[in-house]
Parts: structure tokens; C-alpha cells; sequence
């Protein structure tokens, strides 16, 4: 099975040169479901494209009989982070022209909606499907409305026209599965959204962090939040719904690097959930629900230097550590006609340490790990 192979313009530059996008869609020969899959939307986030690499490697060899429904791929989604550089380090996890995080740029049909609840109160006797198409209608109808702008002689950012390209190709989708790297040091983990833990667990990584607290803007969060916010008005009104719409983003391992670890997880957790899900409708083969541990997003205690210096015998990524527990060291030269200093870092509580700066030299206030 071979994709279609589609060009997107996304910007021209001052020189005139064109910056594309490259969608890859498969399409089974039975309608089914549609997954959106993309990677590297902060810029040293690259893990995601050796992933879906090997992933359109593996569906070129399945017969269209063997998907149900169409996947599309969209790595380097974002180029203009991608190739930006300081010297020899990736940064790109903001547009330098606004300075605004890639992730935390896009539109949340939620915070525009006027009458949610009214909606669901004229839904409430019709049957799932029909209210996912009805909502589905609402929300492209309002979305419709921002290409608009783009038309205009005074036209939009480029913050604002990379968004709405890349939620023009996500927006009616079933499963969207973002795929990202700590900017650090990190392990493999997924965030997730509330009542999504049984679907969590078919990725088979070792642990997840629920999104308990979000505003919307990151590009996961505003395609799921609409549904979320449907059903909790669903609830109010004494109807227990779950639509069938999830979105996930896995951070595998870390940033500026591929590591052959996070690669064959990630490809081996999205496999294995595509088989879940039926979209990958293979014989013979049965998708396998792992084992993992579930921890808050508000929990996270994020360790930043207390003085400026070097960071040295910090503890190792993955560790389990107690309350009381010594951290790291920060070797201080201090400029105050004294010998340096070595000033211990200790646990607060009990967690596991899953992020960790790449750089062990820290000004006063720099992060240096994560604890969950």
C-alpha cells in the first residue's frame, strides 16, 4: 500500500524560497476511523520523525484490506523551528519574529462556544455518532470562519496562519497522537486526557501523566477539549457519554537526539494502539494492553537552581526517591571573596525523576530536573 503524497505551501520567505509540508496519507479500502500523526513541533523534538519514518516503512508493506479507515503522517510539521539554530543547538521551541511557543498558539472551539450546555440539552436522545457529526459540523463551521483572515489585505501572523494549517488537517479526526521529546533529558511517557486510561495502556510505555490542568492551547489539548467540555455537559444533564476521540502526546526521550530506545518504543506503543483501536485490521495478531503507572500533571515538583553554577551528582533519570533524598549538588563559585561551595539539593517528597537538563551549568532560577 502506497500513500498519497501530499504538498502543503506553509510560508515564503524574504528571499522567496518556499517552505512546504508533507502529508502522507494512507487509505485503507474500508471507511473507518482517521488518525492524525505528527512530529517535531518544537524544534529539537526529532524523535518523532525517525518514528513515523519506520512507521510509513511498516504500512507500505500491509494491503489496503489490512487498514480500516486512513492514517494521516506529518513529519517536521513544523520546519521553521526545525532549522532554527544557536551555534550547534536545535532550539525552536518559539517563533523568534512573535516569541510564542509553537505548542501553546492554537484554537479551542471551547472557549468560543456561546451555549454548550444548550447544544447538549437538544442532543440528549440522539444516538453517540450523530451527536459527534452534528458537534463536528458546529466546530468546522466556526473554523471556516478564521481562513477567512487569511484572505484579508491585512492578513494574519504566521503564528496564526501555521496553526490553522495544521488544525485544518487534524480537526476531523478520531485519534491525534502528537508526537514530542523532553526539551531535556527525559524517559518515554504519554500525556493524557481524563477517562482515556484503558486506551492509555495500549501504548505500553511505562507510565502516563493525566492532563488535570490545561488552558487549551497546546495543540492536543484544543482538539480534545471541545469533546471533554461536551460531555461533562452531557453528565450535568444525566447522560454518561464517551466519544470515541482521544489525543495523546508521547514524550520520547530527548531533545537534539534519536535514540534507538525511544524510537522502536514509540513505534511499537503507536502500532499496538492502532491494532487496538481497529484500525489496523491485521490477522493473527492481537493488540496488548501494558501495564502503567498514572500520575497527575499538577504533582510535578520542578527543581530550579537555588544559586548559579554547576550542577554535579545529580541522580539518574528514572530513579524512585524519597522525601529527604539528596538530588543533585550545585558546585557554587561565588564572587564574594570565598572558597566555592557545594550546596546539596534534597527531595520534597517522594516521586520519580523522568526530566533533567541537558546543560549542568545553571544560572539562579534555571531548571534543572523534574520529579512526579
Amino acid at each position: 500500500m502506497y500513500p498519497d503524497i501530499v504538498i502543503i505551501p506553509l510560508r515564503q520567505m524574504a528571499s522567496g524560497d518556499a517552505i512546504n509540508l508533507q502529508v502522507y496519507k494512507f487509505i485503507g479500502s474500508k471507511p473507518g476511523k482517521k488518525v492524525y500523526i505528527q512530529s517535531n513541533l518544537h524544534g529539537a523534538e526529532i524523535v518523532g520523525n525517525a518514528v513515523i519514518h519506520q512507521l510509513i516503512e511498516y504500512l507500505i508493506t500491509l494491503n489496503s484490506s489490512e487498514l480500516k479507515g486512513e492514517i494521516w503522517l506529518v513529519p517536521v510539521c513544523n520546519p521553521m523551528g526545525t532549522n532554527e539554530r544557536c551555534h550547534n543547538f536545535s532550539t525552536g521551541r518559539c517563533d523568534t519574529y512573535e516569541y510564542k511557543d509553537w505548542n501553546r498558539i492554537f484554537w479551542d472551539y471551547e472557549k468560543e462556544t456561546k451555549d454548550l450546555f444548550g447544544f447538549a440539552q437538544s442532543q440528549l436522545n440522539f444516538q453517540a455518532d450523530v451527536v459527534r457529526h452534528n458537534y463536528l459540523n458546529l466546530i468546522q463551521e466556526k473554523f471556516v470562519q478564521l481562513s477567512e483572515k487569511n484572505n484579508r489585505q491585512s492578513s494574519v501572523s504566521y503564528t496564526d496562519r501555521f496553526s490553522y494549517q495544521l488544525q485544518s488537517l487534524s480537526l476531523d479526526c478520531d485519534y491525534l497522537i502528537d508526537l514530542h521529546t523532553s526539551t531535556n533529558e527525559g524517559l518515554n511517557y504519554l500525556y493524557y486526557f481524563r477517562d482515556r486510561e484503558i486506551s492509555a495502556k495500549f501504548f505500553l510505555l511505562d507510565f502516563g501523566i493525566l492532563l488535570d490542568a490545561y488552558d487549551g492551547d497546546a495543540f492536543d489539548e484544543a482538539f480534545i477539549k471541545p469533546w471533554l467540555a461536551l460531555e461533562s455537559c452531557f453528565k450535568k444533564l444525566g447522560r454518561d457519554i464517551k466519544f470515541d476521540v482521544e489525543a495523546w502526546t508521547l514524550e520520547l526521550g530527548t531533545g537534539m537526539k534519536i535514540k534507538p530506545d525511544s524510537v522502536e518504543k514509540g513505534l511499537r506503543g503507536i502500532k499496538n494502539y492502532l491494532k487496538y483501536k481497529g484500525v489496523l485490521n491485521i490477522a493473527n495478531i492481537t493488540a496488548l494492553s501494558g501495564e502503567m503507572i498514572f500520575k497527575d500533571r499538577t504533582k510535578v515538583i520542578k527543581y530550579y537552581a537555588p544559586v548559579g553554577g554547576m550542577v554535579q551528582g545529580r541522580v539518574e533519570l528514572g530513579t524512585q526517591v524519597k522525601s529527604g533524598d539528596r538530588l543533585y549538588q550545585i558546585l557554587n563559585f561565588n564572587k564574594e571573596g570565598q572558597l566555592p561551595r557545594v550546596i546539596a539539593i534534597y527531595a520534597e517528597r517522594d516521586g520519580l525523576v523522568y526530566d533533567a537538563s541537558i546543560n549542568e551549568a545553571v544560572n539562579q532560577g534555571e531548571f534543572v530536573m523534574g520529579v512526579i
